[in-house]
């Protein structure tokens, strides 16, 4: 018999399915949005679990889930949503998609970047609102030419973004972590601890992993270490940032502007006091969101399930 698989979403992209569909049987959830209830109904018997969206992968999943269960894979690059330890404490393999989402999500962060100190959505705040102005020192923002920025994380993503910025004559790359990276060496990025980082930057690009150690790193006390005139930029996590206080040191000018892909809450109700501020350029969580990323992440899950059903080596195994 061909092993059962089931996909947790009805959006995933086609590749990933056909690639599925060469070896396995293929269930798929018809639904974008499934609620946790019905993806529990749809879990017995099958022999891997492709996970679209952010499910939580916990003692309850997998005790419903049974001992059939051999490969999990998502398609996301985090996976604080998995209790990874009790997954693998059951023999049972489990990947995520990291690399492929890498520069996409670069991207963004020099999107945001570049919208949050350039102050692009108070100007269009300032446009609807009939508030345009002729004076030469209205709107003023940051420049990045000969600026310190300093990346929080300095994995694959981080290290796409220094690439990137690199072309903006940025004066000074620092990034802080559990330790110097040889790659930061290449990127003639300069290893320091965080309280320095903060006091230095112009620019505050985070792009870490949620886990105990990071979650709630941005707080009052992060902020009043930082340069009024620094820029916050935030794609990866929302529970990084305490959002309390990041509304509060915004409306103070702790820090003159923050841009996120992530938030906390996530998404953020339309009334949010984040979404009203001026200084706070926020997007969807849509760092990986164009085709051909979407679409290799989808192929990267799918063979990362092919590989673990035949005992081969996940192509990305956590």
């Amino acid at each position: 018999m061909r092993p059962r698989v089931l996909v947790t979403s009805n959006d995933v992209p086609s590749a990933g399915i056909d690639l599925l569909r060469t070896k396995c049987d293929v269930t798929i959830i018809q639904s974008s949005n499934i609620e946790r209830e019905d993806l529990l109904q749809a879990l017995p018997g099958h022999d891997a679990v492709f996970i679209a969206k952010h499910h939580s992968v916990n003692t309850e999943f997998l005790n419903i889930a049974g001992p059939t269960l051999k490969v999990i894979s998502t398609m996301s690059a985090g996976y604080d949503y998995l209790d990874v330890p009790e997954i693998k404490r059951r023999g049972i393999k489990v990947g995520h998609t990291p690399m492929v989402l890498s520069n996409a999500v670069a991207d963004i962060a020099v999107l945001l970047t570049l919208s949050a100190s350039r102050r692009a959505h108070e100007g269009r705040l300032k446009l609807e609102q009939d508030q345009y102005e002729r004076r030469l020192d209205w709107l003023l923002g940051q420049d990045i030419e000969g600026s310190t920025v300093g990346i929080v994380g300095l994995g694959n993503i981080g290290q796409a973004i220094v690439k990137r910025l690199k072309g903006f004559e940025v004066g000074r790359f620092i990034y802080t972590g559990h330790s110097r990276k040889k790659a930061g060496d290449d990127l003639g990025a300069h290893f320091v601890s965080l309280d320095e980082l903060l006091e230095q930057s112009d620019f505050v690009i985070v792009v870490v992993p949620l886990n105990n150690e990071t979650r709630g790193m941005f707080n009052d006390n992060t902020f009043g270490k930082m340069k009024k005139t620094a820029v916050l930029v935030n794609v990866s996590r929302g529970q990084v940032v305490n959002t309390d206080a990041l509304v509060k040191a915004l409306k103070n000018k702790t820090i003159f502007a923050a841009g996120l892909d992530v938030t906390n809450p996530e998404p953020l109700p339309p009334d949010h006091e984040l979404l009203k501020l001026p200084n706070a350029v926020v997007t969807p969580h849509i760092g990986s969101a164009t085709m051909k990323t979407r679409r290799n992440m989808s192929i990267t899950a799918a063979q990362n399930i092919l590989n673990g059903l035949e005992g081969k080596p996940l192509v990305y195994e956590v």
